[in-house]
């Protein structure tokens, strides 16, 4: 695999300077790379995108990758997601080990991709041999849907969680929401996200969820991706299946 390293000088500029403030006094913050990445040609990768055995009306591809000893960014090989249900509250994901198709070689190889995900690991301080689970998902149709199917108010079970809208086509709808509590009384932002943005959290101190979407032009269908990354996982149930699966893998002890 190619590698791309990222000098002093182009990582200060990948995320805007308030990003890394924002993170530190909020623990959450947005910004756009559409100009660091060629969004067209991410987004091409979306016609290949297989049906989510799992869920109905979504796609998914997924890989788990890491920062190998001698800096370079590495696919692990398969493991499952095995989200508990104190992170996810949906009866068709919570408690259950859901296995995908890999990202595409292609797409992890490319230079842009791979500069992206050097820039993600640098900004949270992640270390060699943590598993970074990477996913292209999202859901595409007609009438109304729920984006999250089922997860309503939610955390991912990790620490560090990022999400790029990668499209947003025909979609009434789907604004992204962040919250100080799982009841959803304390409400941080609410925000439309355009594509190339990203909205960058502390999973494990805040709750995130979407609203519900629906096609603008009811002659059309809408779609919706993203790509989902995180990393340092706290939930003990998928902890459990990197130990087994990564022996070697550097996994965040929870208490």
């Amino acid at each position: 695999m190619q590698v791309t390293h990222i000098s002093a000088a182009t990582r200060n500029r990948y995320w805007a300077p308030h990003v890394e403030r924002e993170l530190q006094e909020h623990k959450w913050s947005i910004s756009d790379v559409s100009h660091h990445i060629d969004l067209p040609a991410w987004q091409r990768y979306l016609a290949d995108l297989p049906r989510d055995p799992y869920v109905e009306d979504r796609w998914k591809r997924m890989a788990w990758l890491n920062l190998t000893d001698e800096g370079d960014i590495a696919v692990m090989g398969e493991c499952p997601m095995a989200q508990g249900g104190m992170f996810n509250d949906a009866d068709s994901m919570a408690d259950k080990l859901r296995y995908y198709p890999p990202l595409e070689r292609s797409f992890v190889e490319r230079e842009d991709v791979q500069a992206f995900i050097r820039a993600w690991t640098e900004l949270w301080g992640i270390s060699a041999r943590e598993p970074i689970l990477m996913q292209i998902t999202g859901v595409k149709g007609t009438g109304e849907l729920d984006p999250l199917q089922g997860q309503g108010i939610h955390a991912d079970g990790s620490q560090f969680l990022s999400i790029m809208v990668l499209n947003r086509e025909n979609v009434r709808g789907g604004d992204s929401y962040l919250y100080a509590d799982k009841g959803g009384t304390r409400l941080l932002t609410r925000r439309v996200l355009e594509p190339g943005e990203v909205l960058h959290l502390r999973d494990d101190c805040l709750y995130h969820g979407a609203d519900g979407l629906e096609q603008e032009d009811p002659e059309q269908p809408f779609e919706r991706f993203i790509i989902i990354i995180n990393c340092r996982f706290v939930d003990g149930f998928q902890n459990r299946m990197l130990r087994r699966h990564f022996p070697y893998a550097v996994i965040n002890e929870v208490s």
